[in-house]
């Protein structure tokens, strides 16, 4: 299976979730917006996504500052 995140490619294991994929990369689900092929996905839907072969993601880290 093959996965486009941030513009770098991945071969992750068949039927891994997102937060797995996500935690996998070093990122906390919670933390993260990502969008999937071009949908910007909810907490919700983050929660129960799988991940399917030529999927891309767009991951931005959420950062806090003042």
């Amino acid at each position: 299976m093959t996965i486009y995140a941030n513009d770098k490619t991945f071969a992750p294991e068949e039927n891994i979730s997102l937060p797995e994929f996500l935690g996998n990369l070093g990122y906390t689900p919670g933390q993260v917006v990502v969008e999937l092929n071009g949908k910007a996905l909810t907490p919700g839907e983050l929660g129960k996504t799988f991940l399917t072969d030529q999927d891309r993601l767009e991951i931005v880290q959420i950062v806090a500052g003042g």
